[in-house]
């Protein structure tokens, strides 16, 4: 029938984790990729943080689809649940700042630090100034993008906590 399901159409759980996995992860960031390049909605340093975990998966789901079935897999795929995790407390955070919740610290607070010379002022007014975590450039029934990461990365999350426990029942 295909890669991903047995003949006779039961899932391979094996299989079928981790390249699911790697699409909604590769899907994931190529939505980011054009929503940057191909709208130019430029990124906030949250955002370019947010992109790490799905990559992250990506290689440690191909890295488990590249072992043998068994316990190499699993122990890869089990890597990603808390990966995925992460992302999604990344995702989390950067929605608190931006509904206002709490200041970031990643740097990303669209001010200018305190200038103590005019070469240091001059350098300053050169330099593109970051966008500043707080503003939202796009929403989807007013929800950003953040939002939509941390569901994303929370479902994915619990997900492949499911999938893992068929893996392992079809490995004993």
């Amino acid at each position: 029938m295909s890669l991903l399901f047995h003949p006779d159409g039961k899932p391979d759980w094996p299989r079928l984790v981790p390249f699911s996995l790697i699409f909604i992860c590769v899907s994931a960031l190529g939505i980011a990729y054009t929503a940057q390049y191909g709208f130019e909605i430029k990124p906030c340093i949250l955002c370019l943080y947010q992109r790490i975990p799905y990559a992250l998966t990506s290689v440690i789901a191909l890295a488990g689809i590249m072992m043998p079935r068994g316990q190499g897999r699993n122990i890869l795929t089990g890597i990603c649940i808390p990966v995925l995790l992460v992302g999604a407390g990344i995702a989390i955070y950067h929605v608190g700042v931006e509904q206002h919740w709490w200041v970031s610290a990643a740097g990303c607070g669209g001010s200018l630090a305190t200038e103590t010379t005019i070469a240091d002022f001059q350098a300053a007014l050169q330099k593109v100034p970051e966008k500043p975590c707080d503003a939202i450039d796009w929403t989807l029934f007013g929800l950003s993008m953040a939002v939509y990461n941390a569901a994303l990365y929370t479902a994915l999350g619990i997900a492949t906590f499911l999938g893992l426990r068929k893996m392992i029942a079809k490995t004993r």
